[in-house]
């Protein structure tokens, strides 16, 4: 079964933000993530999929409407849709929680009917024994296999794959490992990664000359903190990479059980923060200049996983630079794990019925081929205290929505987080570069000001 195009069965979607809670409470309006995954509505379209939704608190109705007014029968989908909420916003991950209440889990098992997938946001031991608990085989890869998704075992694998990398030091761990690294290593600076970050949150960038100007993408870091997550966690230590232009694609990616390999898409990513390394949304396709190089090394990537025993849907980011003979892909890091370019993909493949051709790397709908750019951090100070359902009548009133005949506009994500935070997300979708960054720009001005 596909999480994309499933055809029966039934998705069971925990999208558990089971990651180092540290980091997590970093992000504006967190928990308001796990509605990322629910794109997977979407895929009521067909008549023999049923969707199990849990989240922390209940999910706005008009959210659900969102989403449902993007199907041909939403009155039927609506009889296949099952939500369950454990009512308890504060407290995180939601699947540590779901484990706690035997009531929700004798829920969730009497809903489960027939075949079943649990689709978990990210997979952890809490997401392995509440499988076990339902019955039900989990999409991703078993956490005995989680170090390939540390950026030390990406370093491995990487390796392995043939693919080309900043030069490095994997699984750094002690103060005198930090030295060695950065004494290694060429050039004044060098890039100091957690080996379980994300978002770019558990990257500093080090000035050897004094260690007081090193860089931290996570707000309220410094040294001493930061030493002693390495020491617990363990990190990677490269080479910074000065050149200029640099650019940042990625790869999405699946392994079937069978261990058959896909490439589904490549992105270029839209970076922020302090470093200018955390995610903030991606466009759709990759450059042309270096497309074909990474979807081939992100398929490199993925023969050596599935070797491995890696299963489920998982993500590559890359560094792109001009070399001498043509553009040049460097591997960053492997994300066994839903991430931030999936819920983009899913919503644009799920709307306009497109599919990934791997030879031009485009997504084709039919003889159209269809491009999007994406955020999750569309934020005003405007949209705070209104609801979700009157920002997208909003939307549809100023002509940014949705027009299901050309298959173009936005579809909306986060909408749980307008309330309290003034936050959300979008995907814009057009019938080329220019039109899906037009819509996406029109749209930030219309609905978060400039």
């Amino acid at each position: 079964m596909s999480i994309f195009e499933p055809t029966e069965g039934t998705l069971v979607v925990v999208p558990s933000l089971s990651l180092p809670q540290d980091e997590l409470r970093r992000i504006t309006a967190a928990r308001s993530y796990e509605e990322r995954l629910l794109f997977l509505l979407l895929t009521l379209r067909e008549p023999r999929v049923k969707v199990i939704y849990v989240s922390s608190a209940p999910i706005d109705p008009d959210i659900i409407d969102y989403y449902f007014a993007f199907l041909p029968d939403p009155d039927d989908a609506a009889k296949r849709l099952t939500l369950i909420s454990l009512d308890n916003p504060w407290s995180q991950p939601l699947t540590r929680n779901l484990l706690d209440r035997p009531d929700i889990l004798e829920q969730l098992r009497s809903a489960i009917d027939g075949d079943a997938l649990l689709v978990p946001f990210v997979l952890s031991e809490r997401e392995e024994e509440l499988a076990s608990l339902l019955g039900v085989p989990l999409y991703g890869p078993a956490t005995s296999l989680s170090y390939y998704g540390s950026k030390s075992g990406a370093r491995e694998v990487g390796h392995e794959a043939g693919v080309p990398m900043a030069r490095g030091f994997a699984d750094v761990r002690s103060a005198l490992q930090i030295e060695e690294a950065l004494e290694a290593l060429p050039g004044e600076r060098v890039i100091v990664k957690l080996n379980d970050g994300y978002s770019g949150l558990g990257n500093a960038i080090v000035t050897k000359a004094d260690r007081s100007l090193t860089s931290f993408s996570a707000e309220g870091e410094d040294w001493e903190s930061f030493t002693t997550k390495i020491s617990e966690r363990g990190a990677v230590v490269e080479e910074f990479i000065e050149h200029r232009p640099l650019y940042y694609p990625s790869a999405l990616a699946q392994i079937t059980p069978g261990g058959d390999t896909q490439v589904l898409a490549t992105h270029d990513q839209v970076l922020g923060g302090p470093n200018g390394h955390v995610y903030q949304g991606c466009t759709f396709p990759a450059a042309p200049e270096y497309r074909a190089e990474v979807g081939d090394s992100a398929a490199r990537i993925a023969r050596v996983l599935a070797e491995r025993g890696v299963t489920g849907l998982f993500g590559m980011d890359f560094f792109a630079l001009k070399a001498d003979a043509g553009y040049a892909a460097l591997l960053c890091e492997i994300n066994l794990r839903i991430g931030g370019t999936t819920h983009p993909f899913g919503a644009a493949v799920l709307t306009t019925g497109a599919s990934y051709d791997p030879a031009t790397g485009l997504l084709m709908s039919g003889n159209q081929a269809k491009f999007y750019t994406a955020t999750d951090n569309c934020a005003s100070g405007c949209l705070r205290g209104r609801t979700p359902g009157e920002v997208m009548r909003t939307a549809e009133r100023l002509g940014v929505g949705f027009d299901p005949e050309r298959r173009t506009g936005n579809v909306f994500h986060l909408l749980g987080a307008i309330p309290e935070y003034g936050k959300l997300g979008f995907t814009s979708i057009g019938d080329s570069r220019e039109e899906a960054d037009e819509l996406h720009s029109l749209t930030r001005r219309l609905l978060c000001g400039p």
